[in-house]
């Protein structure tokens, strides 16, 4: 069983991975797409690394918040963002796997944008799952909580009781 702190060590270090993948793929898709402006006409997907790396961007960042704040909402937010990142690392996959000729001269970087998708991919699901686990360990948390401040107000009804008040 892994504590909260735990959890959200592995969060804030998934959404810094995150945050790195979205910077290189925005980066790398920048190079490909001004790459394709001077080549030939751009193609449906051709800026789609750039698309998933701000989406990868988001997830990191709203990665970092969900673990600094913990509230639900936050939560709910940050699953969101791991779900968008999600599909789109998806699509551009799918868009730069059906543009890829492997005598194009931006195979690699093609190749490397795909690479990225792939590791933002794992990264929002292996986030998505880490956030389950840690509201999971806050609703117990509070339930405890809870359990434990109904039980000491009974203590406290039953002195009051037995004192005669």
């Amino acid at each position: 069983m892994c504590t909260s702190s735990q959890i959200i060590g592995s969060l804030l270090v998934l959404s810094v991975l995150e945050i790195g993948l979205g910077v290189s793929s925005v980066a790398v898709g920048a190079v490909s797409f001004s790459l394709v402006l001077t080549e030939h006409k751009p193609q449906l997907g051709d800026s789609s690394p750039v698309w998933s790396g701000v989406c990868f961007l988001l997830c990191g960042i709203c990665g970092i918040l969900c673990a600094k704040k913990k509230s639900g909402l936050v939560m709910i937010l940050f699953s969101a963002c791991c779900i968008c990142g999600l599909i789109g690392g998806i699509l551009n996959f799918q868009f730069l796997r059906a543009l890829t000729k492997k005598s194009s001269a931006l195979y690699s970087l093609h190749l490397a944008s795909m690479s990225l998708a792939c590791i933002g991919i794992g990264g929002c699901t292996l986030s998505s799952w880490l956030t389950c686990r840690l509201a999971s360990y806050e609703q117990r948390r509070m339930f405890s909580e809870r359990e434990h401040s109904l039980h000491h107000s009974h203590e406290m009804a039953e002195k009051v009781k037995i004192e005669g008040y």
